[in-house]
Formats: C-alpha cells, structure tokens, sequence
C-alpha cells in the first residue's frame, strides 16, 4: 500500500502518453512526474515503462499494473463517492462530453444559470461529435444519443430528439410542397452524412413504412451548416427539431409532410456505473432535464401551434 499515492501519476503518464502532459494535467513538473515513476519501479522491483524519445510504452509487468491500478484508483473514487453523496453543497470538477451542435445550442446557454445555482462546482466541458469513452478519457457525463444498455456506463433519458423534413419559403414558392415523400426525389435534397444511410430517408403513418432515395447537390457533416442552406432556399432537407425548432416558429422553414413521423432518437445523460452518484452529477442531470423540458422539450413546443 506504500505506493497508492503513485497511482493516480502513474495512470495519466499511461492515458496521456507522456511525462509532460500527465504533468500538466495533474499540476506537476515533469520532472516531479518522471521521479515518482522511478521511485515507484524501484520500490517494486520490476521496469514498468519502456522509455524512449518518441514515445511510452508498457512492458509486461505494466500492463499488469496498469489494470489493477485502474480498478484500485476506481475503488477509491467510489469510496469518496459514497463518502460526499449526502453532502448539502455539490463542488468539485465536474467534467462533461456533449454533442457539438446540441451542446452550442442547448447546453452553453444554461452553464451560466446552472453555476450560479451551484458555484463550487467547476465545470469543465468538451463538445465534439465522435464516440467518446467517458470512463477512459475520464469524464463525469456526457449528453450523447444512442443506445447504452450493453455499456458499462448507466444512461438516464434526458428528452426525445425528434427529426423534420423542411425548407424555406422562396424555395417552396419556387419548386412546390411534395404531398407525398415519393415526391421528394424530385427536389433538391440537402443530405447529413454521418446517418448511416446518408441518402434513406424513412417516414412512418399509421401502420405503414416508407423508404425514400434521395439526392442532391450537397452534402455536409453538421447539420447547423445544413440548416444554413436550406434557410437560404437550397433544398429540402432532414434536420433535428432541436436545431430547427426556432426557425420554424419564426418562419424562415416550413416543416414539410408532418402528416407523417421520421425515426426518432433519445438524447441520454451517461454517466460511469457506479454504487453512489456524485452529487455533482445528479444536480447537473437533474437541472438540465428541468430546463430542457423533458418528454416536450421546449424546442418541440412550435408543434402546439401547429396542432
């Protein structure tokens, strides 16, 4: 037990690659850093790391240690974690991954609301679209959509996400409403590449199913910078109500066939499995669920007018 305060430096030289950015993580000096892991081998007897000057790597005996050093670091913060679960003022770092488009959108906006309600937490928050690993990039939550059932993470449901199909004025005024979505291969169709089937759109009425092939001459990876085209009347095209939702209400695009539904998802809180939820966390899912709206998010609510 002599060397648990070396775990945590000696897990971040491992996640980080390199004595420098462990050091500037954790606050230290490189030097400091590269000390306690000299220490730390020569204290238990075996080479740990494989140094050179491009790089870091584990030999056999540390990746043994490097695995059970995750679980005891793990252990230890479940340990706070039960010990501070019952504390009347959340604090702390608390670390979170969102969607970029979502987090811009929607959650930039309450993070000054949210830590002036709770100003001993420290909010550290990183927005990007690709698949993020909250246990090994060591996040707190992150607000992401799919499926987290079979992870070891839990997922608590923040709200549904909801798709429409539209466009602007001048291009209905110019080209027409499709009235069915077999029309749609006629228009325009502005197309998000990261669905899995870029040029699929489904739509559902009643019992039945319908798969439309479309095209167009643009294709984009955001979907702010797909709403911009079609707010400036170059096609029709598939966006997130949560993006949408204050152009409609203010009528520069018209949602399109709502006599049907698209395949919608769910926009989850996930955050590591574990027997005590900071507080931290739970205020912070807790809040974000409050002043998004829940199972009707306020960006929804243009659809009551329509109804």
């Amino acid at each position: 037990m002599r060397n648990i305060s070396t775990l945590p430096v000696f897990v971040s030289v491992i996640e980080q690659g390199s004595f420098s950015k462990a050091a500037e993580k954790l606050g230290l000096t490189k030097s400091a850093v590269s000390k306690r892991i000299t220490e730390l081998e020569s204290q238990l007897g075996v080479k740990l790391l494989h140094r050179t000057t491009r790089k870091l790597s584990l030999t056999e005996a540390g990746e043994r240690y490097f695995e059970n050093a995750l679980v005891a670091l793990r252990a230890a913060q479940e340990a706070e974690d039960a010990a501070t679960e019952l504390q009347n003022v959340p604090k702390g770092i608390l670390r979170v991954s969102a969607l970029m488009s979502f987090g811009r959108l929607h959650l930039a906006p309450m993070i000054p609301a949210f830590l002036k309600q709770y100003p001993r937490i420290e909010l550290h928050m990183t927005m990007n679209d690709r698949f993020t690993d909250i246990i090994a990039e060591g996040f707190d939550v992150a607000v992401r959509v799919g499926d987290y059932r079979k992870t070891v993470s839990t997922a608590k449901k923040i709200a549904p996400l909801h798709s429409v199909i539209c466009a602007s004025p001048t291009y209905i005024a110019e080209h027409g409403l499709p009235a069915s979505p077999a029309a749609l291969p006629h228009h325009n169709c502005i197309l998000y590449t990261y669905h899995t089937v870029v040029n699929e759109w489904v739509f559902f009425r009643a019992d039945e199913t319908e798969t439309v092939r479309v095209s167009g001459n643009y294709q984009v990876n955001n979907s702010e910078a797909l709403r911009e085209s079609l707010v400036q009347g170059l096609g029709v095209g598939r966006l997130p109500t949560f993006i949408a939702g204050e152009d409609i209400k203010a009528g520069r695009l018209i949602p399109l066939l709502d006599q049907y539904v698209m395949p919608h998802k769910i926009l989850y809180a996930v955050f590591p499995e574990k027997q005590y939820l900071p507080e931290k966390v739970r205020v912070f899912i807790q809040f974000i669920i409050q002043n998004l709206g829940g199972e009707h998010p306020y960006w929804d609510r243009w659809k009551d007018n329509a109804e």
